[in-house]
């Protein structure tokens, strides 16, 4: 009976990574369109002489979106990159454990990144201002609130989001991938992934 809400917490944990995965899945594709989209408009007007200004920053912001959301996918799915030169010549069960340590790193790397966000972003402080940018700018002196983008002129924080959004979907996959390799839950392969025994690097 002991056992039951840790049981409930990873299933809890593998079901985000989950959800998480799949919308990352769609959000792939939708960037990578976007991205194509945009390139080609790009090139047909620049063609025509009739140039529109704010498409290379917005190749550029999409461009970045794409590679956050790839990474946090690509962690998941154990696409992520590593150096076997050493491990590969131990033994099975030291190979595992360097495998649990490097998954642990990525898990502490994630909720640092959480907190420098917490701390960057400061939304405790925005509250306080009264959601006035410019009076938390003025107290705190992070503009990150009063800036603009050059050309789309949206505000940089919102495109900024990226960070905390990766912070947390790496943080939850990373989770997830040590408790399979702690053994605490059976593997489960990707929904929508087509992967070979060879596209894993890690």
């Amino acid at each position: 009976m002991s056992t039951a809400p840790a049981i409930g917490v990873r299933r809890v944990i593998l079901a985000a990574s989950a959800g998480l995965l799949a919308f990352e899945r769609v959000a792939l594709m939708g960037l990578m369109y976007l991205l194509t989209a945009l390139i080609l408009v790009n090139v047909v007007t620049r063609y025509s002489h009739f140039p529109i200004y704010w498409i290379d920053e917005s190749a550029v912001y999409s461009v970045v979106w794409l590679t956050f959301i790839g990474a946090s996918a690509m962690t998941r799915l154990r696409l992520d990159f590593a150096v076997t030169m050493m491990t590969e010549r131990l033994s099975a069960r030291s190979q595992q454990i360097f495998k649990v340590i490097a998954t642990s790193m990525v898990v502490v790397f994630g909720l640092g990144l959480i907190v420098t966000c917490l701390l960057w972003m400061d939304p405790i402080g925005l509250a306080q201002a009264g959601f006035d940018a410019k009076k938390f700018a003025g107290q705190t002196f992070n503009f990150l609130y009063t800036e603009r983008t050059q050309t789309l002129n949206w505000p940089t924080w919102v495109l900024y989001l990226t960070l905390p959004i990766f912070a947390v979907s790496i943080t939850i996959h990373g989770i997830a991938n040590l408790l399979e390799d702690l053994g605490l839950v059976a593997k489960v392969p990707p929904k929508g992934f087509q992967l070979s025994e060879l596209d894993g690097v890690n």
